[in-house]
């Protein structure tokens, strides 16, 4: 069988009760020329390319996991490097997130870390904000001098986590790299991009500090008599990076430069907008064709504007907004046709 550009189902949704933060604007907005049942107004998380038992994505037109297509055939899919180094399957996990209220507040582990149980693995992450509302941000690190102390004393005490905390105001095309030990937490009014490793097989681990002293009941709708998210304060406080006062903040570190986006609509930018050591993210805006030669390994495209046509000598393949398309490392050279829109691509680092 011809390993070529695939498609993906475009609803890969996790259900609200795992998300009650979710908000509309992938349903409404991103995927808003799809056939959609209105069951899924809200929407916090689509998995639009996973390998993950959880929520794994589907080939649109065959049905069939995109977990196995990969393992028909690692090297043809991902590039010989990247099937060695990750044991035939993708590590790349790539996320649409809406936040209608603050996430919780979390941190990840290292990817060895030596506390993780068989099966789970760490998860650095890229963020990449596709709407912003006035004054919306992300809460990134805990301000330099906050030391360990003072967070556990301020949770014992319900006091609130995000005074301690750096606020960082973000507008569209604003990107940031989550790595181990970054405490962290989307807040209301953001929706983003985010790509992630996790060791394929595995579970990744989010360990939970804070969540805003909220209660919910079994739906995941807010109720002040019912039960609190469980929260991980130990191990969170743990595996947490502490700033001291003359030190750089995580907030300033993890930031890269925001996208540049085209000075005109008929120009096709290409650049990178998060560079990490296990993926590379980069933004396709505009409109025009350029040429690719060969990366060596598998892409992911998640089309959030306009459209887009991939052509090969395999065949072609046309990208909507709100889709997402895999292209393996055997595709070869293409052509991309963007059409007023806007790709973002990930790809492994060998």
């Amino acid at each position: 069988m011809t390993v070529k550009t695939e498609l993906l189902t475009i609803d890969n949704f996790t259900p609200p009760s795992r998300t009650p933060w979710g908000g509309t604007k992938i349903r409404g907005h991103f995927k808003a020329t799809w056939d959609l049942p209105t069951s899924w107004e809200r929407v916090g998380e689509s998995w639009e390319i996973s390998v993950e038992p959880s929520f794994p994505s589907r080939l649109a037109q065959s049905g069939r996991l995109l977990s196995e297509a990969i393992s028909d055939d690692p090297k043809a899919w991902l590039g010989e490097s990247v099937a060695h180094r990750f044991g035939g399957q993708t590590p790349l996990l790539v996320k649409l997130l809406d936040a209608a209220d603050n996430l919780s507040v979390q941190v990840h582990p290292e990817h060895g870390d030596p506390i993780l149980e068989p099966g789970e693995s760490g998860k650095p992450e890229g963020w990449l904000v596709l709407d912003a509302e006035p004054g919306a941000g992300l809460y990134l690190g805990f301000k330099p001098g906050i030391g360990r102390a003072q967070v556990q004393n301020c949770i014992e005490t319900g006091g609130k986590l995000d005074e301690l905390m750096n606020f960082v105001e973000v507008k569209v095309g604003d990107a940031f790299y989550i790595d181990a030990g970054m405490p962290h937490a989307i807040g209301r009014g953001v929706t983003l991009l985010e790509p992630q490793t996790i060791t394929p097989g595995c579970r990744g681990v989010t360990y939970r500090f804070w969540d805003w002293n909220r209660r919910y009941d079994a739906n995941g709708v807010l109720d002040p008599a019912g039960e609190p998210r469980p929260l991980h304060l130990e191990r969170s406080l743990d595996v947490a990076t502490y700033r001291g006062k003359d030190e750089v903040s995580l907030a300033d570190e993890a930031r890269f430069e925001p996208i540049r986006l085209p000075q005109e609509e008929w120009e096709f930018d290409r650049h990178v907008v998060i560079e990490c050591p296990t993926f590379v993210t980069e933004a396709w805006s505009g409109s025009g064709q350029r040429s690719f030669q060969p990366f060596g390994t598998m892409l992911t495209l998640t089309c959030v504007r306009g459209q887009a046509r991939l052509e090969s000598e395999r065949g072609a393949v046309n990208i909507r907004r709100g889709q997402s398309a895999v292209v393996p490392a055997a595709e070869g050279e293409f052509t991309l046709y963007l059409y007023r829109g806007d790709i973002v691509m990930c790809r492994s680092v060998a």
